[in-house]
């Protein structure tokens, strides 16, 4: 086992001494593809997929074992048939040519350490058994009993749409059994206390301002809040934050603002604010938006973080320890006080990192801000002095995303080592390492109920982690490209994927399924967020347009019976047109972040590039 956690590299690479023939590889390999190609149509798609792994690790071989010239013509006689969304793997291939380049190239290792996962009907699986043995055809028998996982299933084989959906990551589909853990996507019961009224709610803006009393504005916030959700984890599975008083009242505000809240759809789309930074030199590469909307932060490549006012209220520091001394704590307004007038102004500019910063968040009470850096740190960052508190160094590599958790207190980051961390603010070492990815981790985002984390990687596939105890308790594959946004639907019950190949899918956490696929941006999708009741799904990307999606004609009558869930047999609606419910331009500003404030006003933010 613990050559396997820290794959000792000769080790690995010795797995590739007992060879064949060099010469016959080709032959091998054209065989196999001969009788492939040759086989009925409903078996031969489920078997094309072994083209790929095997085309890798018989390549590997020969340059392995010193063959360059029979490796050179092999990999140029074949690798033109694979998959096209295999390119990018296929092009790190290429450059390896020498023993000794293998040696330090992890994507590679890993690729040799971790089992290509395919998975077959029992039928589909015979056939091939059958060919290889009566072939003697060993060397390729050796690689699939070495270097594949087949997970063999009963019943009809896979269509090529079907395999399509969920094909393309680094080590082929998830295993099944990765995807049978007990999830609880359900969300946590919110806290009891009454609503307050407010004299002018009483004056009333609208005309039934009388009978408007607390009732109603409970019940807008739904009666979610009254019984226990049954797919709930429990209420203490993981320690909260106790509730401040100022957290209390800033459920109120929701509240208020909830009962406000337009309801959307179809007929009723979002009107969309668009931040754009303009003259953005330094770079723009992180954005995030405080849940009252009150302050926006960006994250920039000259590896300063800038802090914006978005509402006339100005940002202030809190006085110096000489003033705070004389003012009298008894008093009212004191929290009003504390605050040095002198130093109000729109912007506050952080510095603290060396490098670019590539993640942004604000805490939910809006006291703390994290970033993180191409420098390998977290940090900290204060918004009542507007300093750094503390730097969390963990990851040697850049750290690509950082974000609160929906209660505060925790927060995780991914980066370039491939593992997720999960950290609390009073903390100098992560409590948690969520490892397994096989490339980078490029994005994180906490489930709703904050007992997960999503993460998605350059791997090509999505994980999520159970912050209890640390274990993958799901991983979806399907994504052609690296993932670099993630949303959860506000029941938790859904979760939203988008990666450079501008494609938008769609999974339900509670089968572990896929059951939706969003066709329409040309570029990498940045941005992901559903609207607060979960009606809307907005989109943003490189390509310059925020899209707007029917999130709730996506998510209805799906499939998602016992059988699909045990083969894998998704029938994805080729529906994208119907649920696109709008497209919106930007002159030339790539989409960075999405945010829907309290009473779903969309906020979209971007710096113009003048190409």
């Amino acid at each position: 086992v613990a050559v396997e956690d820290q794959p000792d590299v000769s080790a690995v690479l010795s797995a590739y001494n007992q060879q064949g023939d060099p010469t016959l590889y080709e032959e091998y390999y054209s065989g196999l593809k001969h009788f492939i190609e040759c086989s009925l149509d409903c078996h031969r798609a489920e078997l094309s997929q072994l083209f790929y792994p095997l085309f890798v690790h018989m390549y590997l071989e020969l340059v392995y074992n010193q063959h360059e010239s029979e490796a050179k013509s092999f990999f140029e006689r074949f690798h033109g048939d694979q998959e096209c969304y295999y390119q990018d793997d296929l092009r790190v291939l290429s450059s390896l040519t020498k023993k000794e380049h293998m040696k330090g190239n992890e994507t590679m290792l890993d690729f040799r350490t971790s089992k290509f996962v395919l998975r077959i009907s029992r039928d589909s699986y015979q056939l091939l058994k059958r060919h290889l043995q009566e072939k003697q055809n060993n060397q390729i028998w050796n690689i699939v009993q070495e270097h594949l996982y087949i997970d063999i299933f009963d019943g009809m084989p896979r269509s090529k749409q079907q395999i399509d959906a969920m094909v393309g990551s680094l080590a082929g589909e998830a295993k099944r059994e990765a995807n049978k853990a007990k999830v609880f996507f359900g969300l946590l019961k919110e806290p009891e206390f009454d609503v307050p009224l407010d004299d002018e709610d009483e004056e009333g803006e609208n005309e039934e301002g009388k009978p408007k009393k607390k009732k109603p504005k409970k019940d807008s916030v739904g009666s979610k809040s009254k019984k226990q959700d049954p797919n709930a984890p429990p209420q203490n599975r993981i320690p909260l934050p106790e509730l401040k008083d100022s957290d209390k009242l800033d459920r109120v505000m929701n509240m208020k603002e909830a009962a406000r809240r337009v309801r959307l759809g179809p007929e009723c789309l979002p009107s969309i604010c668009f931040y754009t930074f303009l003259n953005a030199y330094q770079g723009l590469t992180a954005v995030d938006i405080t849940d009252d909307s009150s302050m926006i932060v960006g994250g920039f490549a000259d590896s300063t973080v800038r802090v914006w006012s978005v509402t006339p209220k100005k940002l202030r520091s809190v006085k110096t320890a000489a003033d705070l001394s004389l003012i009298d704590k008894e008093s009212d307004d004191v929290l009003e006080r504390i605050m040095d007038e002198k130093t109000a102004s729109e912007l506050k500019i952080l510095y603290g990192h060396s490098g670019p910063v590539y993640g942004t968040s604000f805490s939910p009470d809006r006291n703390y801000l994290l970033s993180c850096s191409e420098d390998g740190t977290v940090r900290l960052w204060s918004l009542q002095t507007f300093t750094c508190l503390v730097g969390y160094k963990g990851h040697n590599y850049p750290v690509w995303d950082t974000q609160f958790s929906p209660y505060g207190y925790y927060f995780v980051s991914g980066g370039h080592d491939r593992v997720a961390r999960l950290w609390a603010t009073d903390h100098y070492q992560p409590l948690r390492i969520f490892a397994g990815h096989l490339a980078d981790v490029t994005c994180t985002r906490f489930h709703p109920n904050s007992n997960y984390i999503a993460t998605g990687s350059a791997d090509r596939t999505i994980r999520l982690w159970d912050v209890l105890n640390g274990n993958c308790v799901r991983i979806f594959t399907g994504h052609k490209g690296p993932i670099h946004s993630l949303a959860f639907s506000p029941n938790g019950r859904f979760l939203a994927t988008g990666a450079t190949d501008g494609r938008v899918l769609l999974w339900d956490i509670g089968h572990g399924l896929m059951v939706g696929e969003l066709k329409g941006h040309t570029d990498t999708i940045y941005a992901l967020r559903f609207s607060r009741d979960g009606e809307i799904l907005a989109s943003g990307s490189m390509d310059n347009t925020v899209r707007l999606w029917d999130a709730v004609k996506a998510f209805e009558d799906l499939e998602t019976d016992d059988f699909t869930t045990a083969t894998g047999h998704i029938n994805l609606p080729e529906n994208s047109q119907d649920l696109l419910l709008g497209t919106y331009m930007t002159k030339s500003t790539p989409v960075v972040h999405l945010h829907f404030t309290r009473r779903n006003l969309l906020l979209a933010a971007g710096a113009y590039s003048s190409q």
